[in-house]
């Protein structure tokens, strides 16, 4: 029996390798797939992973239709055993319904990889739905690390440095690796992302502010 299985964890647990892995398992036993992606970055119509590795994926924006795709590909003769959705986070509701009805109606495993909550600690819209209809949800074992050591569970973006809770839920980026982060078209700010636990998360400690506070000079004794 197919199944929709969904793939979870934050920036920096290695969601697209694991994606790229099965594509590549799963392609290894003769089977024949399709690979999807949206907002990589990389750039568009590819999916990449921080460990170097790349695929040529098919670009996915809002007004794409899965049910559609798959279909139309089925009827000119092209085999399809499984799909792989990366970034799917950023998928629509009716999109991971769509995925849904591929899995129930056709028998074509669809494995999804995303984010499950934004840098406002808020649900995407497509992983919400995924937690709802997969039939199988997997937090990913590979922990991302907060920059105090702890396991990372929450997703933090910075603007000029400074980490924000508010702004539009997409503007794509990379996770902070320790240098000035680019300007992105989005927006005049530079953006950047980085992962924390909840408390750091909830007190806004960023690396960068933590190094700053512990770098500030002690004030002087009275006397």
């Amino acid at each position: 029996m197919a199944e929709l299985h969904f793939f979870t964890g934050t920036m920096d647990s290695g969601k697209s390798t694991l994606a790229l892995q099965t594509n590549h398992n799963h392609a290894a036993r003769g089977r024949q797939g399709r690979i999807f992606v949206t907002r990589d970055r990389a750039g568009q119509g590819r999916i990449s992973s921080r460990l170097g590795l790349t695929h040529e994926a098919l670009e996915v924006d809002a007004d794409f239709d899965f049910w559609r795709h798959v279909v139309d590909s089925l009827t000119q003769g092209t085999r399809i055993d499984y799909v792989i959705c990366d970034e799917a986070q950023f998928y629509t509701r009716d999109q991971v319904d769509q995925l849904a009805k591929i899995v129930d109606e056709l028998q074509i495993d669809v494995f999804a990889f995303g984010i499950l909550t934004d840098f406002r600690t808020e649900l995407f819209p497509g992983s919400g739905r995924l937690v709802e209809l997969a039939d199988r949800m997997n937090v990913l074992q590979v922990e991302a690390l907060c920059w105090c050591g702890k396991r990372a569970t929450h997703n933090a973006r910075t603007e000029n440095g400074v980490m924000v809770t508010e702004g539009e839920v997409v503007v794509v980026g990379d996770v902070e690796d320790g240098e000035a982060p680019e300007p992105t078209s989005d927006a005049d700010a530079d953006v950047a992302y980085e992962v924390l636990c909840r408390q750091h998360h909830r007190r806004r400690l960023t690396a960068a502010r933590a190094k700053a506070v512990s770098l500030a000079p002690e004030p002087l004794p009275f006397g």
